[in-house]
C-alpha cells in the first residue's frame, strides 16, 4: 500500500520536474523585475499596522487608523507585485496551453472504442453530414442525431496504433480531424473548431473554414489523471500546487522578497 502511494509514472515525473523548474524561474523573474527594497518596506509597514491593531485594540481611533493604513499598504504592495506577476503569468499561460495537449488527455489505445462528435450550425444540417474513416478505423454503431444540440455522434474503433485523419463531409465540403492511437505521451488535440480565441486554448489544430455548416469536430479522448501521493490529480492542479511549494522553498533559500 505504502509503495503504491509513492509510485511515480512518466507523466507524474514530467509534472514534478516542470513544477520545480518553473517554481525556481518564477522566483528569479520576480526578483529581477521587482523592487525588492520597496517590497520589504511595504511588508514591514503592514506588519507594524497589524501589530498596532492587536496592541491598541481598546483604542478605537488608533485601530481605525491602522485598518486604513493596512488597506493603503496592501494596495501599495499589490502595485509593487503586479509588474513581476504580469511578466510571469503570460509565458506561464502559454506553457500550460501547450503542455495540456500532451498531459491533459490520454491517446486512444488499440481496440478502444471512441466517439466522434460533429456540431453543426443548425439541426437542419445534420442529415447532410457523413463520416469517412481510414482503413484501420471502423465504425461500430450507426450515427446518432441529437437535434436539440445540433450534433451527430458516431462510435468507432481503431485496429492499431498510429495517427489517422478522419473526414467529415457536408454539402460538398470536407474537413478532417486527427485521431491519435498510441501508448506514449503524444500531442493530442480533442477538438477542431472555428474561431480563434477559443481554439487557441482548447485545440491544437487549424481552424475549420469560416462559413461551413460544421462548427466543430471532436474526438472524445479519455482525460488523463496523474497519480501522486495516493491521489489522482488533474495535471494543472498538481502543477500549480507543486510549483507554489517549490517557489516558496526557493524564495526562502535565495532570500527573495515576495
Amino acid at each position: 500500500m505504502s509503495a503504491s502511494i509513492f509510485r511515480i509514472d512518466l507523466p507524474a515525473a514530467i509534472v514534478i520536474v516542470l513544477s520545480i523548474v518553473i517554481g525556481l524561474l518564477m522566483v528569479l523573474v520576480f526578483a529581477w523585475t521587482s523592487d525588492q527594497k520597496a517590497i520589504h518596506v511595504a511588508k514591514d509597514h503592514l506588519k507594524a499596522h497589524l501589530l498596532a491593531v492587536r496592541l491598541f485594540q481598546d483604542q478605537l481611533p488608533v485601530v481605525l487608523r491602522s485598518y486604513g493604513r493596512i488597506v493603503l499598504g496592501t494596495g501599495r504592495y499589490l502595485r509593487l507585485a503586479f509588474k513581476p506577476l504580469l511578466y510571469a503569468i503570460i509565458p506561464l499561460t502559454v506553457l500550460i496551453v501547450f503542455l495540456d495537449l500532451y498531459l491533459g488527455w490520454k491517446p486512444l489505445k488499440s481496440g478502444e472504442t471512441f466517439l466522434v462528435k460533429v456540431h453543426t450550425a443548425s439541426a437542419d444540417a445534420l442529415d447532410g453530414v457523413s463520416l469517412q474513416l481510414p482503413p484501420d478505423i471502423e465504425s461500430t454503431a450507426p450515427a446518432v442525431h441529437v437535434p436539440a444540440d445540433n450534433e451527430v455522434i458516431w462510435r468507432a474503433e481503431a485496429a492499431k496504433q498510429g495517427q489517422y485523419e478522419i473526414s467529415v463531409a457536408d454539402a460538398g465540403q470536407t474537413v478532417s480531424k486527427r485521431v491519435v492511437v498510441s501508448e506514449g505521451i503524444p500531442r493530442v488535440s480533442p477538438i477542431r473548431l472555428q474561431g480563434f480565441w477559443k481554439r487557441i486554448f482548447i485545440s491544437g489544430e487549424p481552424a475549420l473554414p469560416d462559413g461551413s455548416h460544421i462548427q466543430s469536430v471532436e474526438v472524445v479522448y479519455p482525460a488523463r489523471n496523474i497519480y501522486f501521493l495516493g491521489m489522482e490529480w488533474n495535471w494543472i492542479w498538481l502543477f500549480f500546487v507543486l510549483s507554489l511549494i517549490a517557489g516558496f522553498a526557493f524564495k526562502s533559500i535565495l532570500g527573495i522578497e515576495i
